[in-house]
């Protein structure tokens, strides 16, 4: 223990020096800054939300082949086109020789069996209904495709009758080009099977056995030839096609009572009356 001021001065600085190199922080000393308060979430900018982005990619149009139209005319288009191959003596197999072959495999062959089968697929459209089985479209808006669907095959193979004017193989008259028996019965089934194709495949393939089983009566009973019932199919569903195309907005699903309503008049020169108000929707 040192005695003398100087010696004890002496002594108090090692005391510091070794205190300050033997401590647990031998560099500088940071002051801890405490973090920042939490800030509330900037709320969602709302206001635009429905609007158009500013720089929107401009949309990207189909090629013309890839076109609803296009692949809507393209089995009907290979139909009618081999129809029109196949007329009279003319084609790989002739209508002359699909008629030659049938009288010799069928030589008595008669039946108006196809005067009644024309219609047996919109009989089975009526009976799914009836069923139960929903159909793709309402009773309205189906009764309006099928309407479209008859006028587009009566103004395109009836046309095409009075335009080519080609004989009946039993020689009744010469509107034997198309077959309209078999058009009607393929426009039926191709509604039947776009109706209920998400419910079951099975209902088309039916509608469209029916319509060939109408084809094929129509040859057997010597009505029309080879060309007329492969072209006469194709007119049927190209007309279908149609009918749904140009039905891209239908009518809405909403009852009439909804709109409809009544309300009491009067008028001094006319009396009490009843007036009857619609707004449709």
């Amino acid at each position: 223990m040192p005695t003398s001021p100087a010696s004890f001065r002496l002594f108090s600085l090692r005391l510091l020096v070794g205190a300050a190199l033997s401590g647990p922080a031998a560099g500088p000393v940071l002051a801890q800054v405490p973090p920042p308060p939490p800030t509330a979430p900037t709320p969602a900018d709302t206001t635009h939300k429905f609007e158009s982005p500013a720089r929107a990619p401009a949309a990207v149009s189909k090629p013309w082949y890839r076109g609803k139209l296009v692949r809507a005319s393209l089995v009907p288009a290979v139909l009618i086109g081999y129809g029109i191959s196949t007329i009279n003596g003319h084609g790989f197999y002739s209508s002359y020789e699909a008629r030659h072959d049938l009288r010799r495999a069928f030589p008595n062959f008669h039946t108006r069996a196809d005067d009644f089968l024309v219609f047996a697929p919109y009989l089975e459209l009526g009976a799914v209904l009836l069923a139960g089985v929903e159909a793709r479209d309402d009773r309205l808006n189906l009764g309006l495709v099928i309407l479209k669907g008859e006028a587009f095959m009566l103004a395109t193979a009836f046309t095409t009758k009075y335009i080519v004017r080609n004989e009946r193989p039993d020689g009744s008259d010469d509107l034997s080009f198309p077959s309209g028996h078999t058009a009607q019965a393929f426009l039926a089934a191709s509604i039947v099977h776009t109706e209920f194709r998400d419910k079951s495949q099975w209902y088309g393939i039916g509608a469209y056995a029916l319509a060939t089983g109408v084809g094929a009566l129509r040859m057997l009973n010597d009505k029309h030839w080879q060309a007329d019932v492969v072209a006469g199919a194709g007119f049927g569903i190209l007309s279908a096609h149609l009918a749904y195309l140009s039905h891209r907005h239908r009518w809405g699903r909403q009852p009439l009572g909804r709109d409809v309503g009544f309300s009491p008049t009067w008028n001094p020169a006319g009396g009490a009356g009843l007036r009857l108000t619609w707004q449709p929707k």
